[in-house]
């Protein structure tokens, strides 16, 4: 059942070249009744709505159906029009740019009982917009929502989405920001005004689903799927968190994607054409600065989505909207599938989340510095009785006071400088930032080994 709002367009348009549907004997979507199996299948979105004043607007990209993607101008309409005309819509401004332009997080749904946070943030490579565009439609499509099934989601869910998460980058056409940075390789350090805005929203805001949105260019004919997903693949994952991902990914997402008509596979690992057999991973690590991996340390259930960019057909060759317009509809699929995930399995999301937050506290297990789920870790880099905590002197924190704020971790005077306890939420993340042997470290700090 896709969600109703006023006023019809048919945006998509016809379908372009996608997977096959025959896949009998995999699992499938139970109670998919929200967004985007619409848009996957170009029916009309919209029909009359009582509640919300306006006519729901459009993005640009499906006004020229997307013979182009949709401007800043025309994004900052539409986001004042659905706050403007939507009572369960928020929009904030979080942070801003190097080159002055404002990250907006939109606020949907939540009601007054405490229930389910979701965090989509899309885009954040600028020149990965599908993702973005997709969001927008999710964005619009919730605010002007009437049926029963969107308004009993937002009646216990929070929906928080990033829509442009590297506004300097999708206005430049670059992977990276303003300052050439990847901020997909920033979560841990916490360089870049962007990661640093969305690290305050992650520790305000405790969402417990975290989906991360990109695309990728075919590098071989072994590495060709319309979307591709994966879960956090750090070993500092707890468990419950790490198998709900999984699940999330395996059981919903790729299967939503196969329903609609696309073909799917895990992130990073290339298949055999024949055969669909593994041949060799290529992306998709447990780097702890990915935003996959970080929002698993951050407790959150993690998603990444891949859409393909590459043209699969002589028609997308010649109309390239037909390939732009089938790369919002598999990301539309994944949305699609988050949602019927977040209804579906409440209860397992909220127990594993405050399982992870929970299990600092019991300072118990080794920690990782790496490896990862599919990579075992080297003696070297298991930390098999980690310390108490670690000493910082005044200097050092002076240096990574804000980033450790960022991060959630807490800290207590100790002479002239501060001691940060690893029994705490933070407890697997506290060694990534300050142990001398971890990759990505913020400082050394001094452990503390009596315990």
């Amino acid at each position: 059942m896709p969600i109703r709002v006023r006023g019809a367009h048919p945006v998509n348009g016809p379908r372009g070249r996608s997977g096959s549907a025959a896949h009998s004997g995999r699992p499938t979507i139970r109670n998919l009744t929200l967004i985007a199996v619409a848009a996957a299948l170009a029916v009309p979105l919209v029909t009359p709505n009582s509640e919300a004043a306006g006519t729901p607007p459009r993005t640009g990209f499906e006004v020229t159906h997307g013979a182009r993607w949709t401007r800043v101008d025309e994004e900052r309409s539409l986001l004042d029009a659905v706050e403007r005309d939507s009572d369960r819509v928020s929009v904030d401004r979080i942070g801003i740019t190097r080159q002055g332009r404002p990250l907006r997080l939109v606020r949907i749904g939540g009601g007054r009982t405490p229930g389910l946070t979701l965090l989509l943030v899309c885009s954040q490579h600028g020149d990965e917009p599908a993702g973005r565009e997709a969001c927008l439609t999710v964005i619009r499509d919730l605010a002007y929502a009437t049926d029963p099934a969107t308004h009993a989601l937002l009646s216990r869910t929070e929906i928080l989405l990033l829509p442009t998460a590297n506004p300097d980058g999708l206005a430049a056409g670059t992977r990276g920001n303003a300052d050439g940075l990847d901020i997909n390789r920033d979560h841990l350090a916490l360089r870049t005004a962007e990661a640093r805005a969305l690290a305050a929203v992650i520790r305000d805001r405790t969402p417990d689903v975290i989906a991360d949105l990109h695309e990728y260019g075919a590098a071989s004919p072994s590495y060709d799927k319309d979307l591709y997903a994966l879960w956090p693949r750090n070993l500092n994952t707890d468990d419950r968190v790490h198998a709900e991902s999984e699940r999330l990914v395996e059981h919903f997402v790729r299967p939503a994607a196969l329903d609609a008509g696309f073909t799917s596979g895990r992130y990073g690992v290339r298949t055999d054409p024949a055969t669909g057999s593994p041949i060799e991973q290529t992306a998709g690590d447990g780097q702890e600065r990915i935003l996959r991996n970080t929002a698993a340390l951050d407790h959150a259930i993690g998603l990444l989505v891949e859409s393909r960019t590459d043209a699969l057909s002589d028609a997308e060759r010649t109309d390239p909207g037909l390939g732009h317009r089938r790369r919002v509809r598999s990301q539309r699929a994944g949305i699609d599938a988050l949602f019927a995930y977040a209804e579906d399995e409440r209860d397992r999301i909220l127990a594993a989340t405050a399982r992870s937050r929970a299990a600092g506290y019991a300072d118990r297990g080794p920690v990782y510095l790496g490896g990862a789920d599919n990579e075992a870790a080297e003696p070297g880099e298991i930390l098999f009785d980690p310390p108490c905590g670690y000493r910082l002197t005044a200097d050092r924190y002076a240096d990574v006071r804000d980033e450790l704020a960022l991060h959630g971790v807490t800290s207590r005077p100790d002479g002239d400088g501060v001691y940060v306890p690893l029994r705490q939420p933070a407890r697997r993340l506290i060694p990534l930032l300050l142990d001398g042997r971890a990759t990505y470290r913020l400082t050394s700090g001094q452990p503390d080994t009596a315990c």
